[in-house]
């Protein structure tokens, strides 16, 4: 795979992205986001991320509203970055999705 050349990139998002990867349980990231973010920084991103979970498993917007309280400018934004983005999401929903049917 050819190495993804973002444009967020920087030695301090890879310094952050270092920082990300060096934790090893849930509660080192409770603690970690708890400190680096506000709690709404943190509710945005949570929200989001089950905004792609839900449009990946193919429910509607006005469902995923209802469910997350998300607008449906977040929910077209992240159901955008799904299908033209970077493929963070999918990475990282594939993962999660391998991780649960290997439980």
């Amino acid at each position: 795979m050819e190495e993804y050349k973002s444009k967020l990139a920087s030695e301090e998002m890879d310094f952050l992205c270092e920082a990300v990867l060096s934790l090893k349980t849930k509660e080192e990231c409770y603690r970690f986001f708890d400190d680096i973010c506000t709690i709404n920084e943190i509710k945005a991103l949570e929200q989001r991320l089950q905004v792609a979970k839900m449009l990946k498993n193919k429910r509607t917007y006005l469902d995923i509203a209802a469910t997350t309280g998300a607008s449906t400018a977040t929910i077209s934004r992240v159901n955008r970055c799904l299908n033209y983005g970077s493929e963070g999401y999918k990475v990282v929903l594939d993962r999660l999705s391998e991780d649960s049917n290997n439980r």
